[in-house]
């Protein structure tokens, strides 16, 4: 039996030397990636020409809302602000059940009108519309029967004059050049159908007049960590997938979607809990099949503030729904895994979310109890075995540190030596705690499952810091 189990454990320990080395090597290549694509943009920016200013595309600015009384009119009155020549703004109220429809309604004194809306797309029908004129931004409110953030997105898409529309959350700002830098892709190449934006966490950040004024890191361990994962997760991994057009995630929270793509492809799916993943997948297994040239890509000079959660209770809420989402997404198009048809979407980034993001914390469960079992057996030196898991931490850490002081300097973003420490602390506590934080989620995401695609997540939400 001892002989048997020296065996098992031994390739066991092949697996995981390959399985972490693998997650090294990307993090390495993705992290000096995105650095290095982060330097060389600072630097476009600096020689650009200022005739690029006058060419532009209309986009429509979609803001599904669903009990957001809170911050969505401040959403609003920084979307009113945007240096960008011809745009319109469209919020759908998605069955709330407190002021958020009237909110708007007096802050911005809407009123009502009789407009029909063609469904090009299934959604719930709307019980009124509502408009107003702010400078030569058309706002538009659309009140509708509850049927989900994915139903809500059909609604203003299907009442979108333009022929791109951007999707953001109602607890979310952009900075005031974010639609030009959002649109630049498309300027560049026609085959854009999707373009994702920076998300980052408003909780600790000051805006004024749609620009950052002030930025520190904050006190909270939780959204400090948040911080330093985000930073990893978009100005890392996503550029790397920009290099072979392989990027399947475009945060709910900002992304810029070509219309007429969209409805062909079928708008968004109501019935998962990751609409904004499934439907970037299945762009791209729709612009595939029908041999349709496409461009996926994600540009880190469009900026959206969100607010990220500040207690355990609503992050797991959150993370939870993400990686059902993420499950529900991935099987639905499995048939992009290892297919010769999706190039390196099926052979890398798919591969990467179902080893590195979908599975993760049922192979790291795996080994822990793998290595309590090699531990009572006398079979591995648990020296060595401390000495590697350190080693392995601190270059999480540091590839995590990279990415974010590679963000703060091509960003000019002030950040001072006591919030420096913070950084580095706030990093050091996301290797060793957040992670398994998050893979205790992740890992009983499953447990009690129901297909409940259609509800939205309730997270505490708080004033943002603008003015």
């Amino acid at each position: 039996m001892t002989e048997f189990m020296r065996g098992f454990l031994t390739y066991v320990g092949y697996f995981f030397i390959v399985y972490l080395i693998g997650y090294a090597s990307f993090l390495f290549l993705s992290v000096l990636t995105g650095s290095l694509e982060l330097y060389r943009q600072k630097k476009m920016n600096r020689l650009k020409n200022e005739l690029d200013e006058d060419y532009y595309i209309p986009v429509s600015i979609l803001v599904p809302a669903h009990n957001e009384e809170v911050t969505v009119v401040d959403t609003v009155r920084s979307l009113l602000g945007l240096d960008y020549p011809l745009y319109e703004i469209i919020i759908v109220d998605d069955g709330s059940t407190d002021r958020t429809a009237q909110n708007l309604i007096d802050a911005f004194d809407m009123l009502e009108i009789a407009r029909p809306i063609r469904r090009q797309i299934f959604c719930q029908r709307q019980k009124a519309v509502y408009e107003t004129q702010e400078g030569n931004v058309s706002l538009t409110l659309i009140v509708k029967e509850n049927g989900g953030k994915a139903d809500a997105l059909n609604m203003g898409i299907n009442a979108a004059h333009y022929p791109y529309f951007i999707c953001m959350d109602a607890d979310s700002v952009l900075q005031t050049d974010s639609l030009r830098e959002i649109v630049k892709p498309v300027l560049e190449n026609d085959h854009v159908v999707a373009c994702g934006g920076l998300v980052r966490i408003s909780n600790s950040a000051k805006l004024k007049g749609g620009r950052l004024v002030k930025y520190r890191m904050p006190w909270n361990p939780i959204v400090g960590m948040q911080i330093m994962e985000y930073d990893r997760s978009f100005l890392a991994s996503r550029l790397m997938m920009n290099q072979f057009n392989g990027n399947l995630i475009i945060s709910g929270a900002f992304g810029l979607f070509q219309k007429k793509a969209v409805i062909s492809a079928g708008g968004y799916d109501a019935s998962t809990m990751g609409e904004d993943m499934e439907l970037v997948v299945r762009l791209h297994v729709f612009c595939r099949t029908n041999q349709i040239p496409y461009s996926i890509p994600y540009t880190p000079g469009a900026i959206c503030w969100s607010q990220a959660p500040s207690s355990v209770g609503d992050l797991m809420k959150q993370r939870r729904r993400w990686h059902l989402g993420l499950f529900q997404s991935m099987f639905r198009h499995r048939q992009i895994f290892l297919n010769r048809q999706f190039g390196m979407v099926g052979f890398v980034s798919y591969l990467y979310y179902l080893f590195y993001e979908l599975l993760s914390p049922f192979i790291e469960l795996f080994g822990v109890f793998t290595m309590a079992a090699a531990v009572l057996l006398n079979l591995i030196n648990v020296r060595f075995m401390i000495l590697f898991y350190l080693v392995y931490t601190l270059f999480g850490a540091i590839m995590t540190l990279t990415a974010f002081f590679a963000r703060i300097y091509t960003q000019n973003i002030t950040l001072s030596a006591a919030d420096g420490i913070k950084a580095v602390l706030m990093c050091i506590a996301e290797s060793l705690f957040f992670r398994f934080i998050l893979a205790y989620v992740r890992t009983t995401a499953f447990l009690g499952y129901k297909k409940r695609g259609h509800q939205w997540g309730s997270i505490k939400r708080e004033k943002i810091n603008v003015e």
